[in-house]
């Protein structure tokens, strides 16, 4: 009986050796693996120091609505590698407008230059966080350049002030037309430098919105519109000149004509000297063949005058009503990415009142006018 007693007693503590020696297997291995991940992280924090940065040019003052630029030096201390990247953050008030930054090299140094566009009146640089990328996959330790505040001062403009903030701004070309029995629509061509011109914004107005536009920041370009009541002798507004640091006020005059307007980069009035002459030269014959007939009496020649007459109405009367196909846009402006009035539901019939190349203006039912492209004509 002792014998058997010993035998059990041996046998329960060998089981429970064995238990426990599986349960401390099971947790071995993720204990190794958290440690790994740390000691990775440690590695990498405790590598040196491989890249250098300094603010070299900050502006002393920044205006809302104004571009500027931040230029940094940086130093890496590792002479082979394949690029310096860079990550932005926590900044404030602003609108990176490139997502790389100008590189400039003197001897040992870059010199990396930001743009921004400034938001708000209340400024704060993004930390800069530069990476080191080597040819062969190579880990290096990344420097942060902590963001600072700038000194952002507000505008007190006049109710005419137009948003826009720039080195430049000049009006190309205008034009002025009907628009309806109330409003004129003037459209002008303008340019500027270091300048959001996207921000345009006209006050008094009772419409206004942006043809085309050329947005490089740094030279831009703009087609703008503006429909406005048939009293007014001038459209006036004014822009903050940076170089000057003054408002500029801006006059456009008021000069109806009656003509189409033409294209985007043209706003002259439409040259209707080749029809005129084509009337002249066709009245020509008809008087010429008219001559003929009286003093030689041979009316044959009676078609020489008919068919110039007919030609000279063809010219002068133009067709009163086309028709337009359905889902067809009519546009504020003959410019293929224009403004829409709107898109015809079913065939629509209006009045024709000129012609241009590739467009034709008509009169709306509540009078306005807009423009029609030749490929959307049901009928001609």
């Amino acid at each position: 009986m002792k014998i058997l007693a010993w035998f059990f007693l041996f046998t329960a503590l060998l089981f429970a050796n064995t238990t426990q020696e599986v349960n401390l297997s099971n947790f071995a291995e993720p204990q190794n693996s958290d440690q790994t991940t740390f000691t990775d992280n440690q590695e990498i924090e405790n590598l040196p120091k491989v890249i250098y940065l300094n603010y070299e040019k900050t502006p002393s003052r920044v205006l809302k609505g104004e571009i500027f630029s931040v230029t940094i030096k940086a130093l890496s201390t590792v002479k082979e590698f394949m690029d310096i990247t860079y990550a932005l953050s926590d900044s404030k008030g602003l609108k990176l407008l490139s997502n790389s930054p100008l590189r400039g090299t003197d001897s040992k140094y870059y010199y990396e230059t930001f743009h921004f566009l400034a938001t708000s009146d209340t400024i704060r640089l993004p930390d800069i966080t530069a990476t080191l990328i080597g040819y062969k996959d190579e880990v290096y330790r990344t420097t942060t350049l902590q963001g600072r505040a700038l000194n952002a001062i507000l505008l007190n403009p006049k109710k005419n002030f137009s948003n826009i903030v720039a080195n430049s701004f000049e009006i190309l070309e205008y034009k002025t037309t009907n628009y309806d029995t109330i409003h004129n629509i003037v459209i002008f061509v303008a340019t500027a430098t270091n300048c959001d011109i996207s921000a345009l914004n006209l006050s008094g107005v009772y419409k206004q919105g942006i043809e085309s536009i050329t947005e490089s920041y740094f030279d831009s370009k703009i087609t703008y519109y503006a429909i406005i009541d048939k009293k007014l002798e001038n459209l006036s507004f004014s822009y903050f000149n940076l170089e000057k640091n003054k408002f500029i006020p801006i006059y456009i005059p008021i000069i109806v004509e009656d003509d189409s307007v033409t294209t985007q980069s043209d706003l002259k009035p439409k040259n209707q000297s080749h029809e005129i002459l084509k009337m002249a030269v066709a009245a020509a014959i008809a008087i010429v063949a008219l001559l003929v007939i009286l003093l030689r009496k041979k009316y044959i020649y009676l078609v020489f005058v008919i068919l110039p007459l007919a030609y000279i109405v063809y010219l002068g009367v133009p067709s009163k009503e086309i028709c337009i196909k359905e889902n067809s846009n009519i546009y504020l402006l003959p410019l293929a990415n224009g403004t829409i009035f709107e898109t015809t539901s079913s065939r629509y019939h209006l009045q024709k009142e000129d012609e241009i190349k590739g467009w034709i203006k008509v009169q709306l039912k509540d009078e306005k006018i807009g423009w029609v492209k030749n490929e959307d004509i049901c009928s001609r």
